[in-house]
């Protein structure tokens, strides 16, 4: 039977796809399924032992949103955002935890009962509660071993952490990724939205060593770039002022006009290394076709020799709200909010958070 999410060929290279009006360095292009919904709804039936309330909770209730994804055992694993009711009746005013979902063919998924990572009496309880954990990204180590970026969040202050995992179910906390660098310089640094660069290497995204190192690009606003020897502390790059480098910044008149924001994990590609991120619209000095405060997504090249070396960036979008449920929810203006990214039964899968309340997906075809 031809499954509905099936879309014609496109140019070949490789192993990857290129295209777009964008350049034949981008990946793509994407496109939603046929008769396209929400792929992870919120689902006010899950409870959850809440271990600092000590009460049950309706973890996912409110929202499910901005997904990282993975492939494991043949099946598509995303970790994705939920909201429960509490707190105030505003973005960032919920307690968010990490939900994980399954599926066999990227589009269908079976979403577990309880959370995978969320605030508790650890080490990191005061840097995730009562914020929680939000916006995750995940990458595969060359042993196995899942690398997670999230934001902590204690509705005062923020930052990425980092955790591990070999099942995808039980993690172990490390603490903010930047934390130790040059003797605890940017401890106190308010930074969010991270990714670490990966090359496609039997089906999965696999963290890439780079001149002996991991990158990982990192910003919302100015999107800069640390390194690291073991995937869990890592260490700006810096410019000569002694501060972290700025690659990426807004630009007035794109659809990035208020800010970029780094997306999935970027891929290592015969081209350099492919960067999606997602920009938000400003209200003056604005893409005119756009909604203000819209965020979409856009994608950069940067150097496979100099990770700081940007070669090429898109000026217009390749993936925008368009649809009713991506125009509507706890995000007014509207999001296609992009944070993950696998390569799966010779497709690219794309998985982003709809206004801050669903999930979505959208595919391109490709052939090895």
């Amino acid at each position: 039977m031809k499954r509905k999410w099936m879309v014609p060929m496109l140019c070949i290279v490789g192993a990857l796809a290129y295209g777009g009006k964008n350049g034949d360095w981008t990946l793509g292009p994407f496109q939603r399924p046929v008769d396209a919904k929400p792929v992870i709804k919120p689902n006010a039936a899950s409870v959850f032992q809440d271990p600092l309330r000590n009460a049950p909770v309706r973890w996912e209730a409110l929202h499910t949103f901005n997904p990282a994804a993975i492939v494991r055992d043949g099946k598509v694993y995303v970790l994705y955002r939920a909201e429960d009711s509490s707190g105030a009746m505003s973005i960032g005013g919920h307690t968010s935890r990490l939900g994980l979902a399954v599926s066999d063919d990227g589009v269908n998924f079976r979403a577990e009962a309880q959370p995978v990572l969320y605030p508790a009496d650890d080490a990191q309880k005061a840097r995730e509660w009562e914020g929680g954990c939000e916006d995750p990204r995940i990458v595969e180590s060359e042993d196995g071993t899942y690398v997670l970026t999230y934001t902590q969040w204690n509705r005062s202050t923020y930052d990425v952490g980092v955790a591990t995992s070999r099942d995808l179910h039980h993690w172990t906390k490390h603490g903010p990724a930047l934390a130790r660098a040059y003797g605890g310089k940017y401890s106190n640094l308010k930074y969010k939205s991270a990714a670490i660069v990966t090359k496609l290497s039997g089906g999965h995204l696999i963290a890439a060593r780079i001149l002996g190192k991991y990158w990982m690009y990192w910003g919302e606003g100015r999107i800069s770039l640390a390194t690291s020897k073991n995937l869990t502390d890592w260490q700006p790059v810096e410019d000569s002022r002694n501060e972290p480098v700025a690659l990426l910044e807004k630009r007035p008149g794109r659809f990035d006009s208020f800010l970029p924001e780094v997306g999935p994990p970027p891929v290592l590609t015969q081209r350099g290394i492919v960067m999606i991120y997602n920009g938000k619209n400003a209200d003056v000095d604005r893409d005119m076709k756009l909604v203000p405060s819209t965020y979409s997504a856009g994608q950069a090249l940067f150097s496979a020799n100099d990770p700081t070396r940007l070669i090429a960036r898109s000026d217009s979008p390749f993936f925008q709200p368009e649809l009713p449920f991506e125009r509507s929810g706890q995000y007014a203006a509207g999001t296609t909010f992009v944070e993950g990214l696998v390569y799966f039964q010779k497709h690219w899968f794309l998985y982003y958070g709809c206004a801050d309340s669903l999930v979505g997906v959208a595919f391109t075809a490709l052939k090895t």
